[in-house]
């Protein structure tokens, strides 16, 4: 009934050298029809073959190492390509995150998707095409300056017959290196790129028949279910197989304290992992989370880190005429994605394929070879739709689940986590604790801004496997939450800055980047405290901040936001009640993404009910320009997406813990923004056509919180530093007039 083994075991068991290892027949591995015949083909990010390939009936097929997780790549990259070739985008299929099939790329994270993927895709179509009308040029006999590409077909631009392009090449590589210098399209002739064309996955997904990797099976598969430990680092004891014997066919499956049930049916693994009985320690190691603000404070410093250094700050604040101090509170929060992660794996010997939603297909093939003893040569991983995710949930996790209960049974397995798995064990973003001080003369310029910072510290290296600690295997134990340093300093005119983090030793849950990391509570931070100082100044918070700036795209984005909002020029609080009782107000905030990328205003408008505590939404209107747009629509889609998004964080999300484990792990513990709750959005989509494209999956998410807290104080008059603003958090700062 179990399959038990040691650590030395599980290890020698993917030692053993495999002869003749094949790949899963074609169709299996992929869900694009006939993908696997492609497999050998390169995957150097320097050849165009790694890219894409051109069909004898002049279809292509492009191969993406970044992977679309909700943001519209899939649309974005074909019209990209389609553009620079001159194809229809209803000709190219899209073969994304396949460790066998498309190049290493890097994760899809930190925006990069379309800027970095789609821009090297871009570059290969490019070069293609300019060997193209090398290849036509000597069939006609023309010089290749006097051809185009158009229509799937090479011409003379004069006119006259043309030759398709599937006759040119029909499956040939084209063997040459991917030419940085290959001339792109210029932009005022774009056909493609600019319109709103519709997403291709949409269709299948609103009529149920979109594979995602929870509904992948395989001949002869079983399903599990891990038995997660009552707390954090807890140890197995011992198991009682007999609890389960009630249910047929179950397996146990133990490795050290890694325990999981297997049975053949999905509602019988369900029915034993509720049933098994298992002893385990509780240790309790984590300090809670009530009061983790002043813990964070108090934790041992790892070092400190100087991350602006501008002038001498402290100097030109104590000299100041007017100062001001605040702390800002930024809580652990959840990936919190709709549906639980899921994974399938198939291992055999040293090698087999996994389907996974990880953001980063080409990483998780490494460390899990690494980890679990397999040959990355033989291993493969597939990337399938999930939940979404936001930046690295359990995706990884569930996949290492996988792979150790195939690796150890033989079959094929699909392990799903249940939502108490997938919000109390994801890794989680991290806290946030950040002193701002600032000094204004007497004509109210900043004249000397400081920004301290409380981290948890980066450790280098993967972030270690949940299924790899518990059944003892050695691996890397890197912590990490992405760059959570950026826009700790103020994007306006301030002669003297500085931004310190303190980076802390230790961090009480596993950490993750969270969709902006960092950068939405800094600039939560640096915006709302903006705003305290175009109050202190009585001076209007759009006015502030436009006589503040230099940059013309940061001026044109709030001027056109305040202006589509309709802002009332005017200082703040206003504190007037409307109908009902209910405190009205408007708030603002602006950030440049990174300082270096995206250009963001965010507006909007809120009604607080002082009896209840609760703040209402009432509109948003969001000025975005990320340079060239390649499809409105999807971008639009996007920037609505941050700014829901991230109301949910900054209204409800907040992970909760006691001592032993995390206890905000449902729906009722763990809320997000409901429907009736989410106010109308207006987007404003400032296209750039001489500007290199940015992406646009984070950078309108980082405003939002400011301008929340900024349209509370107007009503009320009373600062919200403390995320999320929930009902209690709200009626207690206004029973006592501050945050």
């Amino acid at each position: 009934m179990s399959a038990t083994i040691s650590r030395r075991e599980f290890l020698q068991s993917g030692a053993a050298l495999v002869i003749g290892f094949a790949w899963p027949a074609s169709g299996i591995a992929q869900v694009v029809a006939g993908a696997d015949r492609a497999l050998g083909k390169p995957l150097d990010v320097g050849e165009v073959d790694g890219f894409l390939a051109i069909h004898p009936d002049s279809r292509v097929t492009l191969y993406c190492g970044k992977v679309d997780l909700g943001q519209g790549l899939r649309i974005a990259i074909r019209q990209m390509a389609a553009e620079e070739l001159g194809i229809d985008v209803g000709t190219i299929a899209m073969v994304e995150g396949d460790t066998a099939l498309t190049p290493d790329q890097g994760p899809t994270a930190g925006s990069s998707g379309v800027m970095r993927g789609g821009v090297q895709i871009r570059q290969a179509a490019a070069t293609a095409r300019e060997a193209l009308l090398k290849l036509a040029a000597e069939r006609t006999g023309k010089p290749a300056s006097e051809l185009e590409c158009v229509g799937g077909s090479v011409r003379a631009k004069s006119g006259g017959a043309s030759v398709r392009i599937g006759e040119l090449v029909g499956d040939k590589r084209f063997a040459v290196k991917v030419d940085a210098k290959a001339p792109l399209k210029d932009p005022s002739t774009y056909a493609v790129v600019g319109k709103s064309l519709p997403r291709p996955d949409v269709p299948e997904k609103v009529t149920g028949r979109h594979v995602y990797v929870h509904d992948f099976t395989l001949p002869g598969m079983v399903h599990a279910r891990v038995i997660r430990p009552p707390a954090i680092g807890a140890t197995l004891v011992s198991v009682d197989e007999s609890s389960v014997r009630a249910i047929p066919d179950v397996k146990i499956v133990r490795a050290g304290s890694f325990l999981a049930v297997v049975a053949p049916d999905e509602w019988a693994a369900v029915r034993a992992a509720a049933t098994l009985n298992a002893t385990w320690t509780e240790p309790q190691t984590l300090p809670g989370s009530d009061g983790l603000d002043k813990w964070t404070r108090a934790a041992e410093v790892e070092r400190d880190q100087p991350v602006v250094t501008r002038g001498d700050a402290a100097a030109a604040i104590a000299g100041a005429q007017k100062t001001l101090a605040a702390t800002y509170f930024w809580p652990y929060q959840s990936h919190a994605s709709l549906g639980p992660c899921c994974a399938v794996a198939d291992i055999a010997g040293a090698g087999g394929t996994v389907w996974s939603s990880s953001q980063g297909p080409h990483g998780l093939r490494a460390n899990l070879a690494k980890v679990f003893g397999l040959d990355p040569a033989q291993l493969r991983v597939v990337f399938l739709d999930g939940a979404g995710s936001y930046g690295t949930n359990g995706g990884d996790h569930a996949a290492a689940d996988a792979v150790l209960i195939s690796k150890t049974i033989g079959k094929p397995v699909r392990v799903q986590w249940s939502r108490q798995d997938e919000t109390g064990w994801d890794p989680k973003g991290p806290q946030q604790l950040i002193d701002v001080r600032a000094g204004m003369d007497a004509r109210g310029a900043i004249v000397g801004w400081t920004t301290d910072m409380w981290l948890p510290a980066q450790a280098p290296g993967a972030r270690a496997l949940l299924a790899a600690d518990a059944a003892g295997l050695a691996q890397e134990h890197g912590q990490g939450a992405g760059a959570i340093t950026q826009n700790g300093d103020p994007p306006y005119d301030v002669a003297n800055a500085r931004v310190l983090v303190h980076w802390t030793k230790k961090a009480p849950l596993q950490l993750s980047n969270l969709r902006a990391p960092g950068k939405i509570a800094n600039v939560f931070a640096v915006e709302s405290f903006t705003d305290e100082l175009a109050a202190a100044a009585a001076t209007d918070a759009v006015a502030f901040r436009l006589a503040r700036l230099t940059d013309p795209r940061a001026i044109d984005a709030i001027t056109r936001c305040a202006e589509r909002f309709g802002w009332d020029a005017r200082p703040s609080p206003r504190r007037a009640a409307g109908s009902g009782g209910l405190l009205r107000g408007r708030g603002i905030a602006y950030m440049r993404y990174k300082q270096a990328e995206n250009y963001v205003a965010t507006a909007m408008e809120v009604a607080v009910d002082p009896r209840s505590g609760r703040i209402a939404v009432g509109r948003v209107v969001c000025a975005h320009d990320c340079g060239l747009i390649v499809n409105p629509d999807a971008l639009r889609n996007q920037v609505e997406g941050c700014i829901v998004q991230t109301l949910s964080r900054a209204l409800h999300e907040e992970v909760t813990f006691d001592r032993a484990r995390v206890t905000s792990v449902d729906w009722s513990s763990y809320p997000i923004l409901r429907f009736p709750d989410a106010p109308p959005v207006e987007v404003i989509l400032i296209d750039r056509r001489d500007q290199p494209l940015l992406g646009a999956g984070e950078a309108a998410t980082a405003p939002v919180a400011a301008a929340l807290a900024n349209a509370v104080f107007d009503a009320t008059g009373v600062r919200l530093r403390t995320v999320p603003f929930t009902a209690d958090r709200v009626k207690a700062a206004m029973s006592r007039g501050t945050a």
